[in-house]
């Protein structure tokens, strides 16, 4: 059971959410929908695990971004999944560059993987975990921009596919049964991505930062 706060604008996706979370044994603490009211709940009494749109009113620009990394800052480790309507690197790049982004559970999502429920719950739990996670279609959007990358285009097929993964928050289990190879296999191509890329090959959210880091270096903000 996790306790959440959940912050989101659009009053039928809230009501679904506050009703799937409850339905899996969750407890919504509280349901808001501005950054004020987010700040406040959290302040009041820190939940497990806060979620967050990332557009709000008044200005429904970045407010819920805002208001999470200043919880973040206030509160460190506090876990935060960030929702946002469509694939915007500039957001995903602001929250994992945020103040203590190694701390913590950090998940950045697309409004769509709600709907795959089961994929939005196991995201849920990992970052509450202390996990990150990134959702599969940012990554792609981030390779794609760094394709004339030259270091990117020292890797093989293979290492792009662990590379792609790794992004997301996945461990070295995850991966191999994602891609049906084995654990070693998993390590041999995350050594040879490290070293290719000239990346601290550091475990946990550190590496999935380093890689991140390394896929928004100079990419288009979108």
């Amino acid at each position: 059971m996790l306790r959440v706060v959940l912050a989101e604008d659009a009053v039928l996706l809230r009501a679904g959410l506050v009703e799937l979370l409850s339905r899996v044994g969750h407890v919504v603490t509280a349901a808001v929908g501005d950054a004020g009211e987010l700040a406040r709940a959290v302040d009041a009494d820190r939940p497990d695990v806060v979620i967050t749109d990332v557009r709000m009113p008044p200005g429904f620009r970045d407010e819920g971004l805002k208001a999470a990394l200043e919880l973040r800052s206030r509160h460190p480790g506090l876990p935060v999944v960030v929702l946002s309507q469509y694939v915007a690197t500039a957001y995903a790049t602001q929250l994992f560059s945020g103040a203590s982004s190694a701390e913590g559970g950090l998940g950045y999502l697309l409004k769509d993987r709600v709907g795959e429920v089961t994929d939005f719950l196991d995201a849920l739990d990992r970052v509450a975990g202390g996990q990150t996670v990134i959702d599969p279609e940012v990554v792609r959007v981030l390779l794609q921009q760094r394709t004339a990358d030259e270091p990117l285009q020292r890797l093989t097929p293979r290492e792009r596919e662990v590379l792609a993964l790794m992004a997301e928050g996945l461990n070295n289990q995850a991966i191999a049964q994602r891609l049906t190879i084995t654990e070693a296999s998993v390590v041999k191509h995350s050594s040879n991505i490290f070293m290719k890329l000239d990346l601290d090959p550091a475990e946990g959210n550190r590496r999935v930062l380093a890689v991140l880091a390394h896929l928004r270096r100079e990419a288009p903000q979108v």
